[in-house]
């Protein structure tokens, strides 16, 4: 069996029940998670709401067939890029996982004689641990992003795509940022004001960006046709980095490319509405390289990654379609209760629920325990489904990968549960023995169920059907069953029958 791919700088962390049990006991992160996510799907439902229905249906169809249509013929979009970025001046590299990306980047930096290189926030990035392995090669990484630059400064996971710091407060970051700027020997080192956050971390990074040598830049896909990189970005730290540095740097997932211009039109009408906002208030595209303008050397890192794997997957392989928009996270029942740090991995919510296990090699027969655990990590309730603006079915995907992990004995089912299950299906195999399970159920509604609903149940009496009922309550079972009803009010029901005599009733009628 394979070994499972972990990400570098999520080695180490919990399987995701243990990281969830610690995250709920956080109760000032509980309270920032539900007013930050109540907020963001409330900004969304606005923007998106502003556009008559059927445009915004037919904008997330189109982006659904792109993608699809781009997964389809992947090798092909990917070599025209490549040709693309090499005629305009550029270098493409090609990375099968994170340490190959990692090795690129750092040796562009020993090339170029970097002490410290620039960044800014990707998940890409996040996913290869790239700052980690900068720092191990002894190159300091500069985040350009306010809220990464805090999360990082801390010590603290990256709770969302978009806004990475949602699970803190923003006095601690405003602190950490105050004391990082001074400790960087920045000329103002006066107190950090509430209202002053990005006014420090400006003064902190300018000087930084202006003398840089290597920057790496984030995107959000490239253009196959022209060799193009698009980012569409709420800062303008992005811009500078792709402007100023001597050599630019970008790493994209293998998946991110997208064939025409005419494609990134219908992107850059779903993203910004998805993230909240009516467009995107930075949005900047580079090419190759200009003489006498922008970067000397521009470098291009297509990373594989595990989905290769992903692409093997008929049903899996629709979380590819994924544009970065985080909008599934705020409208997931678990994730606004536990935030992004017990997924245990740069893909958070319903999406890394299902992309992650993926690429660390569920397709693969390769499980490791995060794995085995994030596609339980949901309520199936379907509204990630509803936002998706690239209609990724996540629910289905998850569905599709229990019964994966099932068959390879990995499932969360235990022993008691198994035994339900064949119990189960031995009082389905025959009429009479349903019978009595529907009349044992009707005489169990008198113990736990006379109010019309089954509550809380002690635990004692019910195992782990207690544990269940503790935070549920389901309905009672009916006095009379149908069988029952039927028998009564027919004359009788040969048990042994099939069950085609159940048509007799609209024979007769």
């Amino acid at each position: 069996m394979t070994t499972a791919r972990r990400e570098p700088a999520f080695l180490g962390m919990p399987p995701f029940p243990k990281a969830a049990h610690d995250a709920l006991a956080d109760t000032a992160m509980g309270d920032n998670l539900r007013e930050e996510t109540r907020a963001f799907r409330s900004r969304r439902a606005e923007v998106v709401d502003e556009l008559p229905p059927f445009v915004w249906e037919k904008l997330r169809l189109a982006g659904a067939a792109i993608k699809d249509g781009v997964l389809a013929q992947l090798p092909r979009h990917l070599d025209a890029l490549e040709a693309s970025v090499t005629a305009a001046g550029g270098t493409v590299h090609w990375a099968r996982d994170a340490d190959e990306a990692n090795a690129v980047i750092v040796g562009i930096a020993r090339e170029h004689a970097a002490a410290q290189v620039v960044t800014t926030a990707s998940t890409t990035t996040r996913e290869i641990g790239l700052t980690e392995a900068l720092a191990k090669a002894g190159i300091r990484a500069w985040e350009t992003d306010p809220a990464q630059s805090a999360t990082q400064s801390g010590r603290q996971p990256r709770a969302h795509t978009v806004v990475p710091a949602v699970r803190r407060h923003r006095t601690g970051p405003r602190g950490r940022l105050a004391r990082k700027t001074a400790a960087a020997g920045a000329s103002d080192t006066r107190p950090v004001r509430p209202t002053g956050t990005e006014k420090a971390t400006r003064r902190d990074l300018r000087d930084v960006i202006a003398h840089v040598k290597v920057a790496v830049a984030r995107a959000d896909f490239a253009i196959a046709e022209t060799g193009t990189v698009c980012a569409a970005e709420s800062a303008a730290g992005g811009r500078l980095c792709s402007a100023l540095p001597d050599a630019l740097v970008t790493v994209l997932g293998i998946e991110q490319v997208i064939p025409t211009w005419r494609d990134a039109e219908v992107f850059l009408q779903l993203l910004p509405r998805s993230t909240g906002e009516r467009m995107a208030a930075y949005t900047s595209m580079w090419t190759g390289v200009t003489s006498g303008d922008g970067p000397r050397s521009f470098h291009l890192v297509l990373l594989d990654n595990g989905r290769s794997d992903v692409l093997a997957d008929p049903v899996g392989r629709q979380a590819l379609r994924c544009i970065g928009c985080s909008a599934c996270l705020p409208v997931c029942p678990v994730y606004e209760r536990v935030g992004g740090q017990p997924y245990g991995s740069a893909h958070t919510g319903p999406i890394g629920a299902i992309l992650t296990p993926q690429l660390r090699g569920l397709n693969r027969h390769s499980v490791d325990p995060q794995t085995a655990s994030l596609p339980y990590a949901s309520t199936l309730c379907g509204a990630c489904v509803d936002v998706c603006p690239v209609r990724i079915d996540i629910p289905g995907v998850l569905t599709h990968q229990r019964a994966q992990l099932t068959d390879l004995g990995r499932g969360p089912a235990r022993r008691g549960e198994k035994a339900a299950m064949k119990a189960a299906g031995w009082g389905f195999a025959e009429p009479w023995r349903l019978g009595l399970a529907q009349h044992a159920a009707a005489l169990g509604r008198r113990v736990v169920g006379r109010s019309g609903r089954i509550g809380r149940v002690p635990r004692l009496l019910a195992g782990p059907l207690g544990a269940w009922t503790a935070d549920r309550d389901a309905p009672a079972p009916p006095p009379e069953s149908f069988r029952a009803w039927f028998k009564r009010t027919n004359g009788g029901l040969d048990e042994g029958a099939s069950g085609d005599q159940s048509e007799s009733p609209r024979e007769e009628s």
